[in-house]
């Protein structure tokens, strides 16, 4: 009887979980964001010239600050943290300006800006109780949704097997994909009790069997990659260089609304219940000063994820411990380079098959905050205006070419941070009381 009360502590922030049946919650949520950690680093170190040993010991600094990151959230330090199940990662919304600062600057220029924009972006976090009713409910609902919505492409790439593979959208990834998600669907229904939480890491399972024995796992950098490896202090030595500052720091901002659009959505998904202003300072606080302390292992932002938040959403698993066990994984994977180079192997149609449906949850849950608004005629213009506005504009980034070049790196393929400054402006400058306009 008590080994059942102790496992449907899943559902609860607080208590224990049996380790054996903590792991499998862990790892499914390692799982749903590893190889999106790891392929910013991939990206921007290509840009920037880097080797590919450097490049590996990115990879591996990424892992363990990922881990380090994600246990600070769970249990807070100091005003860092949120106490909340949200798992960290190293952030694309960077890549932008990163693949911009890295070629014009140097490596180093993009670990002195991130170094000084995680110590803003935590500092912001600090005194957010000075700011943040300028981020009304109505704001971050639309935000939620917008981070929905900019995920179902990503989600519809790794279905097709990742952006820029030479096969991609075959016929061996559609059944890869499908395989996955009607895995992932059919464990949902037909399991009982909490076993019905792990549909995502079945699917994932049972894609990855059938994948290989599709010949589509690649063991190479299995072979390559050596057993133990510590991670190095300052491998790069960062330079202060203004502009890389400013440009990165101007991304920070917009990092921040997603954070707290993800914390949102956690706490409304996941717990049922609005964030509170403590949650979102210690959510904003940890991913700036984590970032900075990332950037002294000469690594990106790190940063809320949201492909996790639709996995919150989708099982309701919210308990601390359960997701920490995660965290750990990946610092191990860190620590020994073997075991992340085992997990990097899950093909990109595999996930992809699973995170179609848990970033269509995202969407769900911004349109259920928004209704929890109501539908007045200001909300539904704030709303409406600011995810056309986001949306629409950032799938035709070219009508942004008459702006300077740092404004088309932060808005024209960033649709949150559009979404986020309608949202802002339209919440101050339309009138608060209109009786005048009806209700629907």
């Amino acid at each position: 009887m008590k080994k059942t009360a102790d496992i449907e502590n899943i559902y609860q922030l607080e208590g224990t979980v049996p380790l054996g049946k903590a792991i499998p919650f862990g790892l499914q949520h390692i799982l749903a964001m590893f190889v999106a950690n790891i392929a910013p680093i991939i990206i921007v170190a290509g840009a920037s010239g880097l080797e590919t040993s450097q490049s590996a010991m990115l990879i591996q600094s990424a892992m363990i600050m990922a881990g380090i990151g994600t246990l600070i959230q769970l249990f807070p330090v100091w005003r860092a943290g949120s106490g909340l199940p949200i798992v960290m990662g190293i952030s694309f919304t960077f890549v932008s300006v990163f693949c911009y600062v890295g070629p014009a600057y140097g490596y180093p220029a993009i670990v002195g800006a991130v170094l000084v924009g995680g110590i803003l972006e935590g500092f912001l976090g600090l005194f957010a109780k000075y700011w943040i009713k300028f981020i009304t409910p109505i704001v971050a609902a639309s935000v939620v949704t917008a981070i929905g919505f900019s995920l179902l492409s990503v989600g519809a790439a790794s279905f097709g097997g990742g952006t820029g593979n030479e096969g991609f959208g075959s016929a061996s990834n559609w059944v890869l994909g499908t395989i996955t998600l009607l895995c992932c669907l059919g464990f949902n229904i037909f399991a009982k009790s909490y076993w019905k939480q792990l549909s995502v890491l079945f699917g994932l399972g049972i894609g990855y069997v059938a994948a290989f024995c599709m010949g589509k796992v690649d063991f190479s950098a299995v072979r390559a990659a050596s057993f133990v490896a510590l991670p190095a202090l300052l491998p790069f030595k960062p330079v202060f260089n203004l502009n890389a500052i400013l440009s990165v720091a101007l991304i920070f901002m917009v990092s921040a609304t997603e954070t707290i659009g993800d914390t949102s959505a956690l706490a409304m998904s996941g717990l049922g219940r609005k964030v509170t202003e403590k949650e979102i300072s210690g959510s904003l606080t940890c991913d700036g000063f984590v970032s900075s302390l990332s950037s002294l292992l000469g690594c990106l932002p790190i940063t809320s994820f949201s492909q996790n938040v639709g996995l919150v959403a989708m099982t309701k698993v919210v308990n601390r411990y359960a997701i920490a066990t995660g965290a750990v994984i990946m610092m191990i994977a860190g620590i020994f380079p073997v075991f992340g180079a085992i997990l990097a192997t899950l093909p990109d149609a595999v996930l992809g098959g699973c995170t179609i449906m848990m970033f269509g949850t995202i969407v769900t849950s911004g349109l259920r905050m928004i209704a929890e608004c109501g539908y007045s005629q200001r909300n539904i213009t704030i709303a409406a205006l600011s995810l056309s506005t986001g949306i629409g504009f950032t799938q035709v980034p070219e009508l942004f070419g008459i702006f300077p070049q740092l404004i088309q790196t932060v808005f024209a393929q960033n649709c949150v941070a559009v979404v986020f400054l309608v949202a802002v402006v339209l919440n101050l400058v339309l009138p608060k009381e209109a009786p005048s306009w009806p209700r629907f």
